[in-house]
């Protein structure tokens, strides 16, 4: 069977304080990914900063910046330094009162090959993001660049198979998730690994629905609230997996980390033939897909 390898990383981190040290950071790890032969690098979301969305203030809208800006500007020389595509995440000022959270796509040549501006918006305890971010407007499509069609998605997406299902029908080679999940430290133990285990298994179902690989990077390590409530404990393990929902690679829980990762772009194809679900999809009778509930 032919292959088509493509080593990729995921870079794991902590929030670090100043814009100006997380960047830096960002710098170090992406070197060091490109050093062990990564060619596609993955961020967490958000990851200029803190997860500021614990909380609503007009006072954090100062952290939004335009795109293309002086981050796009500062990535862009990284991914074409060291040769390689690099998906970012950060918090875009579109306009004066309007506001998306955006992730970017830089190809290997430090080019913008496109953008992804987040279509769900949570508004729960911890999540409080419909206060910052407009929905996004561009749609649910794959980006192209020198490794491959990425389906780029971020976060609250990855609770929405029909997210997922709408970037493989146009042709997604691989689905990317930036991520900011954590538990509420008060919550059991048993409560943890229920959340932990369905954040997992609902990117396993991506990946097997659609026999796509699923890259998710996540944050890691405890953030306070800013308004005093009890903050949010990241819990990494940020994966990657293959189009059967197999784990290529996983992070650990508790500490900033690269992960690395080979994946064999051929297998989706092998493993869609022998389960063709796009084939078997009874679009004719799905219509009630576009209403809210079935009263």
């Amino acid at each position: 069977m032919t292959t088509n390898t493509l080593r990729v990383a995921l870079i794991q981190d902590c929030d670090r304080g100043l814009v100006s040290d997380n960047l830096g950071n960002i710098e170090r790890q992406v070197a060091a990914a490109a050093e062990a032969g990564a060619r596609l690098v993955l961020l967490q979301e958000l990851h200029n900063g803190p997860y500021f969305c614990q909380h609503e203030s007009v006072d954090e809208f100062d952290r939004a910046e335009p795109i293309p800006g002086p981050s796009t500007e500062r990535l862009a020389a990284l991914a074409a330094h060291h040769g390689v595509v690099l998906v970012a995440s950060l918090f875009e000022r579109r306009a004066a009162g309007l506001y998306h959270n955006t992730a970017v796509v830089f190809d290997a040549d430090g080019r913008i090959a496109g953008r992804y501006r987040k279509m769900h918006i949570p508004d729960d305890p911890g999540f409080l993001e419909k206060f910052y971010f407009t929905p996004g407007d561009l749609g649910f499509n794959p980006i192209d660049t020198q490794v491959g069609r990425l389906g780029v998605l971020v976060c609250w997406d990855q609770w929405y198979p029909e997210a997922a299902r709408l970037m493989a029908l146009a042709g997604a080679d691989l689905l990317l998730y930036p991520t900011a999940i954590g538990w509420d430290r008060s919550d059991s133990a048993d409560e943890k690994t229920r959340q932990r285990m369905a954040w997992i298994l609902s990117h396993r179902g991506h990946a097997v629905a659609n026999g796509l690989p699923v890259l998710s990077c996540n944050r890691t390590g405890f953030e306070p609230s800013p308004d005093g409530n009890s903050g949010i404990q990241f819990w990494g393990s940020s994966h990657v997996l293959g189009p059967q929902g197999e784990v290529l690679a996983e992070a650990g829980s508790e500490h900033p980390e690269i992960l690395l990762a080979d994946i064999d772009l051929a297998r989706s194809e092998q493993v869609r033939r022998i389960w063709p679900f796009l084939r078997d999809r009874r679009i004719d009778a799905y219509g009630d897909l576009l209403r809210r509930y079935r009263d």
